[in-house]
């Protein structure tokens, strides 16, 4: 069994080795899972008992190592608003649960090995892995960032069909080609006779997506429809930002650097996540004195318009939203939200309201059936309810009509939720964040690698604020043209290219994990259905 783990660590090891923001080795994830596959077979072929149990703690231990050494930082940035405690506790979801939920994908295939064929089997690990990414992407403990498929947001050039599959394209490219070089492996140490023949396929069904991508790469021509954008990267220590530091000031501070690029013919400035520090009173707001100071700036730029993260609360007579919190010194219910706001030369008013909501600490995941947790998060630091937010993402569209999605921090992990902002009219994409609480780890580059796959996804510019960097803006083909330093105050700006065509991809979304979850469904059905019948291949009995 030994042998078996140091398999597991070792594809463990090339996992990260290929994650970004690691440069030029997301193809080693084409053969990265071959020797937990080793490892899986081994067991299955043994005389051991338990075998399920091995193949479990196998995959788990391969899982849990890859996850943690990929995104350590989480406990950073966890520790920044909560104690260590809770944040240990809340770290559970992104190093532990995403690791149980893949290892549980491996454990499925070995049931399907005891009544399918091979082929069959393989089909299956195929689907019930797609299948957890759609689960660990769509309920409340969402956490897509380790998906397959966003591996090779390093290597955009290679995959340039995305804008026709998204990162399931990937997810389904990177399993079939794992699966397909551990069967040219076996083949070859078995020397059998189809070892040439399946080290074409390997070799053809890694490459041709590669080619064929190049090919768009290089032959993709942008429409010319420019708008001048101005990204701004304040650098507010966090830990000023909601405390020592006036929101007042650092409004000033925004502006500044606004001006130092702002030129007659900008269309939107942008401003990162919570810029606007101060919570503010949507129904107020233009009495407000931020607001006003903000659009004092305006007044020199004719079409411009800013495009800023704040924090906002609405007031209501009654509990109107699942989210609502009651008052008791005013007697009112509230909402809080993480927002975005388009403000302009005119007293319009536009606000979105963050959807996709960090678990534990932007949420109370199941708050319903796990209502009793809301003290304890609030005792360490957290949140005693959830933020407010909205169902579904709405477009920011400007005085002389360029539309934008406003997309804040976590939200551009969604491919598919992004893309909804495009098909409801938005012609480039506005990523709002603050890096700031991971500090200067690899989570602001991963953050930063991901959203070129939303550019290409969608064929939409990025321009990307982010509170201590990294800013920059990213092309249609996913190509980063400019970025920040890390921990810099600064400006950029850009003549970006709108677009208002749709691609495969947003038209029809993630139709790839809809088909792998359906497969899951009907695969789970045909093993429950084997319980009844009796039907195991003789060769892998189960010892369970």
């Amino acid at each position: 069994m030994k042998q078996n783990y140091l398999l597991a660590l070792a594809s463990a090891f090339l996992l990260w080795l290929a994650w970004p923001p690691i440069p030029f080795t997301a193809p080693v994830l084409l053969v990265a899972m071959v020797p937990i596959l080793l490892a899986v077979d081994n067991i299955i072929l043994s005389d051991r008992k338990r075998k399920g149990a091995l193949v479990f703690r196998a995959a788990f231990l391969c899982f849990c190592a890859w996850n943690t050494a990929s995104i350590y930082w989480v406990i950073n940035s966890l520790t920044a608003v909560m104690p260590v405690p809770m944040a240990v506790f809340v770290s559970i979801i992104p190093f532990g649960l995403g690791s149980l939920l893949m290892a549980a994908a491996f454990w499925l295939y070995y049931k399907l090995r005891l009544i399918g064929t091979t082929v069959l089997s393989y089909a299956g690990l195929i689907c019930f892995w797609i299948a957890y990414e759609s689960l660990h992407q769509s309920w409340e403990l969402a956490f897509p960032w380790m998906n397959l498929g966003n591996g090779f947001a390093q290597a955009h050039y290679l995959i340039q069909w995305y804008e026709y599959t998204g990162v399931y394209g990937g997810t389904l490219w990177i399993l079939t080609c794992n699966i397909l070089a551990f069967e040219t492996y076996k083949a070859y140490k078995a020397g059998a006779l189809k070892k040439v023949k399946l080290a074409a396929w390997t070799g053809g069904t890694a490459l041709l997506p590669m080619v064929i991508s190049l090919g768009i790469y290089f032959a993709y021509t942008e429409k010319s429809n420019p708008a001048n954008i101005v990204v701004v990267q304040p650098n507010i220590d966090p830990y000023q930002k909601f405390g020592n530091l006036p929101p007042a000031v650092q409004i000033e501070r925004l502006i500044a650097l606004s001006d130092s690029l702002g030129q007659s013919n900008t269309e939107y400035f942008i401003w990162p996540e919570t810029a606007i520090s101060q919570k503010t009173d949507e129904a107020t707001i233009r009495e407000d004195h931020n607001f006003q100071t903000i659009q004092d700036f305006l007044v020199k730029y004719k079409n411009g318009n800013l495009l800023s993260g704040i924090e906002s609360f609405a007031l209501y007579d009654s509990a109107k939203t699942a989210t609502a919190r009651f008052d008791e010194m005013q007697r009112v219910y509230f909402d809080v939200f993480n927002a975005a706001v388009l403000i302009e030369n005119s007293p319009e008013v536009q606000f979105y309201h963050k959807s996709k909501l960090v678990p534990g600490v932007e949420q109370t995941p199941f708050s319903n059936s796990m209502s009793f947790l809301k003290p304890a998060f609030k005792a360490f630091g957290g949140s005693a309810g959830s933020y407010g937010k909205q169902d579904e993402p709405s477009v920011f569209f400007s005085q002389s009509g360029i539309g934008a999605a406003p997309v804040i921090c976590y939200e551009s992990i969604w491919g598919e939720y992004v893309g909804d902002y495009v098909e409801k009219g938005a012609q480039f994409i506005a990523i709002i964040t603050n890096d700031a609480w991971w500090g200067n780890t690899s989570g602001k580059d991963q953050h930063l690698q991901y959203a070129k796959l939303r550019a290409i996804e969608t064929r939409r510019w990025v321009a990307r604020s982010a509170n201590t960097g990294i800013s920059g803006f990213i092309n249609q083909r996913g190509d980063i043209t400019q970025q920040t330093e890390w921990w810099v105050p600064t400006a950029l700006k850009a003549d970006i290219n709108l677009n208002d065509e749709l691609t495969f991809y947003v038209r029809n979304g993630d139709y790839i994990a809809l088909a792998g979850s359906a497969g899951t469904g009907v695969l789970i059905l045909l093993m429950l259905a084997s319980l009844f019948t009796g039907k195991r291949q003789q060769k892998i009995r189960s010892h369970d």
